[in-house]
């Protein structure tokens, strides 16, 4: 029986690492799960060995790391020749002196440190940081008491995963961590190094190889991503009559779903979901029978949708996903296994779904189901952001030269497209669709197994 300790760092590792197959495979492969937890979630509850990580980063490794991200950006940028990564910025917060101090240092450290090996010396100023912390002293006390076999980090890109990953390494135990997300690579989101990387596929493992070339190919390992787990999973799925009971929808229509985007991505969401509710409105005055279900995205709690739901209530009808907050804070938000689940449904029970360019697209293509993706500004006065520049981030070059979705370049390509989808027609977009999951996620219905065989071989 070898020994793992499983840092979680955040809710989206426990969806990947707790609510999925991976703790049961992981037995089956004759590993023994020790979950590091950082987030308020009691994992011991379900019967599993937990420690409480506590996590407490040193202030100037936040900093180190904020300016990584962006010598990064500027790298990439320069290296590739490519204005895109500058879209990656997040504009900092400015309010305050103590925040313009920080971004005075971020900016001084970013112009300092530039090119490989600039950003070589940035990695190496995170991790002397996080040695002169308590909270790397007391990491490296449970690892000295532990003695795993191998620490495994779910996600690369929080702050409070460097302390421990670094004195993992320092007392020379193996270390691997998950690129969590299918954009995360290009975005610089990297800030732990570890012996070995899980990836989604092979496109994943080229970008990785690229965007960090002191990084062997024989440390990265494809293992498919747990995230889309449950949609291969038929005992999950609830009955369409019991479905509709529960969340109060109309027997005789057929729904399609809107699934909203954080307000970064996509600020004036709510406008696009009034189009969509606008086009159903006509199609039913023509007889046909439609519903839209709305879906927000979870970290999502600003008001802007509820006056047209209000508007458009004879159309819409939202049905919330089923994340907790913990302690009021929007950065302590959870998913749970019940969203997870509710997820799932909705997919199964709705004939499509219509969004901004999310991944929303490869859990409806796991059940067959067609995606339309708006590509057009809003009718309104002031645009906060041109939602057509999320289809030139890198991510979306992986799209196959056979469109795998519906395109709605402007409002009433809306309408036909929904009549489309509802007479199931151009299959071809469906399968397309397939082709694109294959090349983001390899391994679309065992990863769980695979990444606790890899572990296991490693």
């Amino acid at each position: 029986m070898k020994k793992v300790l499983v840092i979680i760092p955040d809710g989206v590792s426990l969806r990947n690492f707790l609510f999925t197959d991976f703790p049961k495979e992981a037995r089956k492969a004759g590993i023994e799960l020790i979950y590091w937890n950082a987030t308020p979630y009691d994992i011991s509850a379900e019967g599993e060995k937990e420690i409480q990580l506590n996590p407490k980063p040193k202030a100037l490794t936040d900093l180190y790391k904020r300016a990584k991200i962006n010598a990064e950006l500027d790298h990439f940028q320069e290296k590739f020749n490519d204005p895109i990564y500058e879209k990656y910025r997040f504009e900092p917060n400015r309010n305050g002196l103590k925040n313009k101090i920080k971004n005075l240092v971020v900016d001084r450290l970013r112009s300092s440190f530039s090119g490989e090996e600039g950003l070589k010396s940035l990695r190496k100023r995170m991790k002397s940081s996080e040695r002169n912390s308590a909270y790397y002293k007391r990491c490296k006390e449970v690892l000295e008491t532990e003695k795993p076999d191998l620490v495994f980090c779910a996600n690369q890109r929080p702050v409070n995963a460097i302390a421990p990953v670094v004195a993992a390494a320092d007392l020379n135990i193996p270390t691997a961590c998950f690129i969590f997300s299918w954009d995360n690579l290009p975005k610089a989101t990297k800030v732990i190094d570890t012996d070995y990387y899980f990836v989604w596929s092979d496109h994943m493992k080229k970008e990785l190889l690229t965007y960090y070339p002191y990084i062997q190919d024989s440390q990265v390992k494809i293992t498919g991503s747990p995230q889309f787990e449950i949609h291969y999973k038929e005992d999950v799925l609830i009955s369409r009559e019991e479905f509709y009971q529960k969340y109060d929808l109309d027997p005789d229509r057929k729904y399609l779903c809107f699934s909203g985007d954080d307000i970064t991505t996509s600020p004036h969401d709510e406008v696009f979901l009034r189009d969509v509710a606008e086009a159903v409105r006509k199609l039913n005055n023509r007889g046909e029978h439609l519903g839209v279900i709305f879906r927000r995205c979870p970290v999502d709690f600003s008001s802007r949708y509820d006056g047209i739901i209000r508007e458009y209530g004879d159309v819409i009808k939202k049905i919330h996903p089923q994340w907790i907050m913990d302690k009021g804070s929007w950065d302590q938000i959870l998913p749970t296994r019940d969203d997870m689940i509710l997820q799932t449904n909705i997919v199964e029970h709705s004939f499509m779904v219509i969004n901004v360019g999310s991944s929303m697209i490869f859990d409806f293509t796991a059940r067959d189901k067609y995606c339309t993706y708006i590509k057009y500004k809003p009718e309104i006065t002031i645009i906060k952001k041109d939602i057509c520049e999320v289809y030139e981030y890198v991510h979306f070059r992986s799209i196959p030269d056979q469109a795998p979705v519906f395109w709605a370049n402007k409002k009433e390509d809306i309408l036909p497209i929904i009549e489309k989808c509802i007479k199931k027609e151009n299959r071809k977009k469906i399968q397309n669709a397939e082709k694109w999951f294959k090349i983001i996620n390899d391994c679309n219905v065992k990863p769980s197994e695979n990444i606790s065989l890899t572990i296991r071989n490693l």
